[in-house]
């Protein structure tokens, strides 16, 4: 366990700062101003998480963001430079499609689906997320859609049949 921590703890992450907001807690004074901070970080070979912040200040919000989605990685099999198939992610109102996609495509997402998928390393893949626009949900619903994937070798292993090399 303390092994598995250094590696997150030296790994080199890039983080994306999905949503941002200032939000205000009433109390009898007036208002109180704070800032919650929904951070996904990846290495791009896979590995991704995401976490959210709230502090006074917004440089805190985002690194307490960021410490959050490092306890919250979650690895991605990924079939080349695409996923391996088809997946769809629900939470809450938010419902994500995730489709592979032929090398060159790009990733054909945006907002919050694009920021996972980025950070997770995939470069060609199709989406379309419905329901919501609340990047929470959406995040949430495309990490729950990633977490749903699995290798070939995976796929034939669950399914009782003999694992063979696929070639690309």
């Amino acid at each position: 366990m303390a092994d598995e921590e250094q590696v997150r703890e030296n790994l080199e992450f890039s983080e994306h700062i999905v949503h941002l907001s200032r939000v205000a807690k009433v109390v009898k004074g007036g208002r109180r101003f704070s800032f919650a901070a929904l951070v996904v970080i990846g290495n791009g070979e896979g590995l991704v998480g995401y976490g959210l912040g709230k502090a006074q200040e917004v440089p805190e919000a985002i690194r307490k963001g960021g410490e959050q989605a490092r306890k919250n990685l979650i690895r991605v099999p990924l079939a080349g430079t695409t996923i391996p198939h088809e997946v769809e992610g629900r939470v809450g109102a938010g419902h994500v499609v995730l489709l592979p996609a032929s090398p060159g495509t790009g990733v054909i997402a945006g907002g919050g689906v694009r920021a996972v998928l980025m950070a997770a390393g995939v470069k060609d893949v199709l989406t379309k997320s419905f329901g919501t626009r609340n990047a929470h949900n959406v995040v949430r619903a495309t990490i729950e859609a990633l977490r749903q994937l699995m290798s070939p070798a995976d796929a034939r292993a669950r399914r009782g049949l003999p694992v063979k090399e696929v070639t690309q």
